[in-house]
């Protein structure tokens, strides 16, 4: 009943810029936490970015510095810009929400089908 779809991936040369976003429609939630993995070939699914309902951020070690995530309640949104790339990003990128439905007080994940981002020269 919740769907969250990404959008903003590519082919981009390493140094370069992407934003990433994820729209969220359907049942409401009383949302925690938004935030973005990632998953290259052959390699677990890791964190990357995470902002609480509060505004409160974190980032993967590998990223600090060069993204940011952000959200935008009117719109149900939330962003990951993504600066200075290297081929190391390259992934798809996945959108997660963690959250309940208001007459639950049971928390669970919710997941896009992710988006590629290839970084290459």
């Amino acid at each position: 009943q919740v769907q969250l779809v990404e959008s903003g991936g590519g082919l981009v040369q390493p140094g370069g810029s992407l934003r990433l976003s994820c729209a969220a429609s359907g049942t409401i939630l009383v949302i925690n936490a938004r935030r973005w993995y990632r998953q290259a070939p052959g390699k677990q699914r890791e964190l990357v970015a995470g902002i609480t309902s509060g505004g409160s951020t974190n980032y993967a070690d590998a990223v600090k510095g060069r993204f940011i995530i952000s959200r935008d309640h009117a719109k149900n949104m939330v962003y990951l810009q993504m600066n200075n790339l290297t081929p190391e990003d390259t992934a798809v990128y996945y959108c997660n929400v963690v959250g309940r439905a208001p007459w639950t007080t049971n928390t669970r994940d919710y997941w896009g089908q992710g988006t590629q981002v290839t970084v290459s020269s």
